[in-house]
């Protein structure tokens, strides 16, 4: 059996002080190795439909909310988001996007279309955006570089 030699009064650790300091090294540590994974991650994560993007001198736009996004390819393929649509598809859910809007603050609408496009395309959408009530449309160009 074993013998307790320790005072019996209850003052077992009398000469030692109880720690009062956090060690927060180990933990700077992890915020900074995290910091380092988002700062790599984050530019990989913007995603989209590649397209080629008229060039024009028009400022940037500022936003209330996010918009939708409806882009299309040069093969002519219409995209809501990253979802690719037929045109039918396209005026059913830009119906809903209207219904479900603030009548105070519509939505805006970002229509990306590639350079290469027919006309005829980019003007079947817009009419579908029309047609839907959705009149805050911008087209998306890229920067000149003049």
């Amino acid at each position: 059996m074993g013998m307790d030699l320790a005072p019996s009064n209850g003052r077992r650790n009398r000469g030692r002080a109880p720690m009062s300091e956090i060690n927060v090294t180990p933990f700077v540590d992890v915020m900074l190795v995290l910091l380092i994974i988002f700062m790599i991650t984050a530019p990989l994560l913007v995603t989209g439909v590649p397209v080629n993007l008229p060039e024009s001198r028009a400022n940037a736009l500022d936003q209330d909310q996010e918009p939708v996004q409806i882009s299309i390819d040069e093969e002519g393929r219409i995209y809501l988001g990253e979802e690719e649509m037929s045109r039918n598809a396209l005026a059913t859910r830009l119906s809903e996007i209207a219904t479900n809007q603030n009548a105070q603050d519509p939505r805006q609408i970002m229509l990306r279309g590639d350079e290469t496009l027919d006309y005829g395309l980019i003007m079947a959408v817009m009419g579908e955006l029309n047609r839907a009530g959705l009149n805050r449309v911008s087209l998306v160009t890229t920067g000149s570089s003049e």
